[in-house]
């Protein structure tokens, strides 16, 4: 039987998602745990990888065992023994050909800044006390979404494997939460390595205005990563949601 996990994290103590060595990552706590409940060897496959102090409110991954599970009761035991700052929010059955990375057909993050300092975000928000131009950051925003497909190799970072650097930004957005304290949401099929954390980077610049609209799009025809702005800290990030299609999803046990 192949199942889906949910999980929320906070990511600060761990090495991000991908098992590694030497180093403690979510994935190696998940399996350890899913091994010890299940009682046979558990390894995991995450929707993607998230970075050293990246956080989740709806990170996914698949497993395969050789046991029915009650649904409602593995996910209570599971919870039990994780760490207090890891969960699992559901637990749910899938056919044999989903996958918790190329199933996915949407991808969601948000990343938090606040523009004083305030001892209760941090490691969750990111402190960039400058003076920003919201409606400026939002027209570059909307400049992403505008384009169906389009290379950001600029915001990716290093080498990586990629075949494409294309991706589909479905949506891109800047909100006031209050006062001091606003969020970035973007949702595409898929994202480069360190592309949320450059694409806002980047248009702090813009919201600083060292860098113009016009750059903006100059930067990504670039499709090259020293154009694009500096790549911004992992506190302030969480992927949101993966979002997948209705069939691949077993009915509840």
């Amino acid at each position: 039987m192949r199942y889906f996990l949910t999980l929320k994290y906070q990511g600060a103590a761990y090495h991000g998602w991908q098992i590694q060595q030497n180093a403690l990552s979510i994935q190696q706590v998940l399996n350890e745990a899913l091994s010890l409940i299940l009682r046979e060897p558990i390894a995991t496959v995450g929707s993607g990888r998230t970075d050293t102090g990246v956080h989740a409110q709806g990170q996914v991954a698949h497993f395969n065992c050789n046991q029915l599970l009650n649904e409602k009761e593995h996910l209570h035991k599971l919870n039990a023994v994780l760490p207090h700052d890891i969960s699992i929010t559901e637990l749910v059955a899938v056919t044999d050909e989903a996958h918790a990375r190329f199933s996915a057909v949407r991808r969601s993050y948000q990343y938090f800044i606040h523009q004083k300092k305030n001892p209760f975000l941090n490691g969750l928000s990111y402190l960039f006390s400058t003076k920003i131009d919201v409606d400026l950051m939002n027209e570059a925003a909307q400049w992403l979404t505008e384009r169906k497909k389009q290379n950001y190799a600029c915001f990716s970072k290093g080498k990586t494997q990629n075949t494409t650097y294309d991706c589909h930004i479905f949506r891109a957005d800047w909100h006031v939460l209050e006062k001091d304290r606003l969020v970035f949401s973007i949702s595409a099929n898929r994202f480069l390595r360190g592309m949320v954390r450059t694409v806002v980077g980047t248009m702090l610049d813009i919201g600083t205005q060292t860098t113009s609209l016009t750059d903006f799009a100059t930067i990504v025809a670039s499709q090259d990563r020293r154009q694009a702005g500096r790549s911004v800290d992992a506190c302030g990030l969480f992927l949101t949601e993966v979002t997948y299609p209705d069939d691949i999803f077993r009915e509840h046990i």
